[in-house]
This record gives structure tokens, sequence and C-alpha cells, in this order.
């Protein structure tokens, strides 16, 4: 449990974060890249203004972009999956491989720029972006569990698709579609800190962690802090929930190898 807390504490940080701001994040409170110190804990960044502030208002945008592209990318990659596993439709994955044949900062780049300073614009370019990669993943491994005894004795029945993938294929599925989805938000992550890092979504003076980064590199020997601070919590966050998801995946193929089928 307490492995977890490191991740919960970025979360709560994040989501919380622009509630406990103590002043603008945008006015200048001092000369720019002044060290830490009990006035500014985290001192002051390239314009002057207080790191601390900025770092508690700058990852709720980054971290509800990430989950949302994570969520929505997982979820029409799996539907995707499913259906072209189950069906057969190549046409799905050749369509799905087109996608995943363009780079994806360059589609994101598209795609983002099409929305100038929309975050959810950002969150949708990063979920199209990971859905090819979503898809391969799935289809493959509802293509084997397809093929396996249980399964046919399944379709021999007359079981009904949505019977057969609720009984039979999910609890196969789980464990890898949940270690994806830990792989999927670790790439979010990466992509939404570029995509401040770019100057993508809500622009300045609006606070991001990936910003930050960029913003305040040429002061690193002076004030290191706003930039290993946020990049710090970025990686954090990324290695934090990926051990979460490994652990449910683990835990549930542990439950499926034991039961044989979903409770």
């Amino acid at each position: 449990m307490t492995r977890w807390l490191p991740t919960a504490a970025v979360v709560l940080l994040a989501l919380a974060g622009p509630w406990l701001v103590g002043g603008s994040i945008s006015a200048p409170v001092a000369p720019p890249f002044v060290a830490a110190s009990d006035e500014h804990l985290l001192g002051t960044d390239v314009l002057g203004r207080d790191v601390l502030d900025r770092v508690l208002a700058g990852g709720r945008a980054l971290v509800l972009q990430a989950a949302g592209a994570t969520l929505l990318g997982s979820a029409v990659g799996l539907v995707l999956g499913i259906t072209s596993a189950l069906t057969r439709a190549r046409v799905v994955l050749r369509i799905v491989d087109a996608f995943a044949a363009v780079p994806a900062l360059l589609l994101l780049l598209l795609l983002a720029s099409g929305f100038s300073g929309s975050d959810t614009a950002v969150a949708l370019a990063i979920a199209l972006v990971s859905v090819p990669f979503s898809v391969r993943v799935i289809h493959e491994r509802v293509a084997h569990l397809a093929t396996t005894d249980y399964v046919r004795d399944a379709q021999a029945r007359g079981d009904c698709t949505l019977v057969l993938i609720r009984h039979d294929i999910l609890p196969g599925l789980a464990p890898v579609a949940l270690a994806e989805s830990g792989i999927r938000f670790v790439a979010a992550t990466q992509l939404a800190a570029t995509a401040g890092f770019l100057g993508l979504g809500a622009g300045a003076p609006a606070a991001n962690w990936g910003r930050m980064v960029r913003e305040n590199s040429t002061g690193l020997t002076m004030n290191p802090l706003p930039v290993i601070v946020p990049a710090a919590l970025l990686v954090v966050l990324a290695v934090g929930v990926t051990l979460v998801l490994d652990r449910a995946a683990g835990l549930r193929a542990g439950g499926v190898e034991q039961t044989g089928h979903l409770t």
C-alpha cells in the first residue's frame, strides 16, 4: 500500500493544487531565478514568478489530459480490438495501421494546432494517437482467446456475442487490457507534457508542468527547481500509475488463473 503513496500524493497535488495557490501565478514577485527561500520555497522562475504557486497550478490540466486520453483511447481500442478479432474484419486493422504509420508527435501537432488553446483538443489528439496501438494489442489477445476450447464450447452452445465477451473473453483479456492501459497512460503523460512543452493547449500565462521545463531550462545553474520539481512530478506520476496498474493486472491474472472465469 505504501508504494502507492507517492503516486497518490502527486495525483492529489495535481488535482487539488490550483485551490492551494496562495497568490498570482502570472505576476512577478521577485527577480528571475531567485533561489529557494522562506518567502519563496521553490524560488522564482524565468519571469520572476513564484515557482511553488505555478507547480500547484500546473498539474491539473496535464493529469486530466493524460487520464482522459487513456480512458478514451483504451475504450475505443477495446471495442475495435474485440470487434475486429471476433468478426475478422481486417479493414479495421488496415485503417488503424494507417494511423499508426503517422508519427505520433506530428499527428498531435496537426490536431492540437487546429484548435489552438484547447486542452480538450490536446486530450482528444493524444487519445487518437494511442488508439492504433491499443487496437493491435487487444486484437491479438482476443484472437488468441477465440481459439481456446472454452470459447469454442460457448459458441457451440449458441451463446450470443455479448455473453461470450462477458464470460469468456473479458476474464482472459482483463490483465492485458490493464497493463496496456498503464503503458498508454505513460505515453499519454509524455505526450501531454510534450504538448505543454511545445505550447499546445492553454497558452501562457497558464501554468503547465511540461511548459515549466521548457521555460526555465535557461536558468538551471541559478535555480534548478523550476525544472527539476515539475520533471520529477511527471516521472513519479507516470511510473507510479504503471506500477499500480501492473499490480492490478497481476492480481486479476491470478484470479482468472484460479477460477477460470469472471465472477
